[in-house]
């Protein structure tokens, strides 16, 4: 909270509101899903269909990878022991061979060909938008981020806790350096598409339960979209590269049910000075 009060004076109130800091506190207990994890070397806990085809996809690429890496050593080792000075004293002398040189070029374009075929669908599935249940505009500023509901026009900012303020938030001290003040809040089973942009470097929102992770450029707005499955607290940090506190500008998603993401949202609506959903519905009528 120290490096957010040493900027409120340069924001406007609306976002910065000490009453707007407890709007999470009216959501039920959330089981942490998306954390790392000491000494882990696999994946988050995928909760989309788009982790999942991640993971997968991985899976799949791996197998490849380890039998061409053995293929590779093996043959390696075997033209050490086959063609040393010792065993072949007489070396041959030709300098082609037509089969074997068709075969390492079309082999390795049969096995692209194998890889694009499974990861082009799951590329086309990332960047294919369907329509949205929820829209939030996510905004990378150094070193924080700023996330705008526009269908209910309010935004917030949401800054790293401090280690001394996360139990106050409802969380560990392993969470340190992931958890933030304020969450984004998304209903869970819904169609969430994220628009991404920056007000100053690139940045790059990411959330690995979900498989999704998008660079914020100034002037531009990106876009993705996720359906998270599962209730629960996930975590992501800044990917790019953007200052000296790059390391400091977590993110947090709380995805919580219909009715409690409703709740919130009347709530944040208050808060933050937004249109009450009332006025939506008369106005879509």
């Amino acid at each position: 909270m120290g490096y957010l009060r040493k900027l409120g004076a340069a924001l406007p109130l609306a976002m910065v509101a000490p009453a707007a800091w407890a709007l999470d506190e009216g959501l039920p207990v959330l089981p942490v899903i998306g954390e790392p994890v000491a000494r882990g070397t696999g994946f988050h806990t995928p909760v989309t269909s788009l982790a999942r085809d991640i993971i997968w996809l991985e899976g799949m690429l791996m197998v490849i990878l380890t039998a061409i890496t053995l293929l590779v050593v093996g043959l390696l080792g075997w033209v050490i022991w086959r063609y040393n000075a010792q065993a072949n004293p007489t070396p041959a002398t030709f300098t082609h061979h037509s089969k074997l040189e068709v075969t390492w070029t079309v082999v390795p374009i049969l096995i692209l060909v194998f890889i694009g075929a499974f990861s082009l669908p799951i590329l086309f599935k990332q960047q294919t938008m369907p329509e949205a249940d929820v829209t939030i505009k996510v905004t990378g500023y150094q070193w924080h981020w700023g996330y705008e509901y526009p269908d209910h026009d309010f935004e917030f900012l949401s800054f790293m806790l401090d280690r001394e303020d996360l139990a106050a938030h409802g969380y560990e001290d392993r969470h340190y350096l992931l958890a933030t003040d304020t969450s984004m809040v998304v209903p869970v089973n819904r169609n969430v598409l994220v628009q991404v942009t920056a007000a100053d470097v690139i940045h790059s929102w990411t959330i690995p339960s979900f498989g999704v992770k998008q660079d914020g450029i100034p002037g531009r707005l990106g876009e993705l979209w996720f359906r998270a499955e599962q209730e629960g607290v996930f975590f992501g940090q800044c990917s790019e590269l953007c200052g000296v506190n790059h390391a400091y500008m977590p993110i947090t998603v709380k995805v919580v049910s219909e009715e409690e993401y409703e709740a919130w949202l009347d709530r944040a609506i208050e808060a933050y000075g937004g249109t009450p959903r009332e006025q939506d519905l008369a106005a879509a009528e």
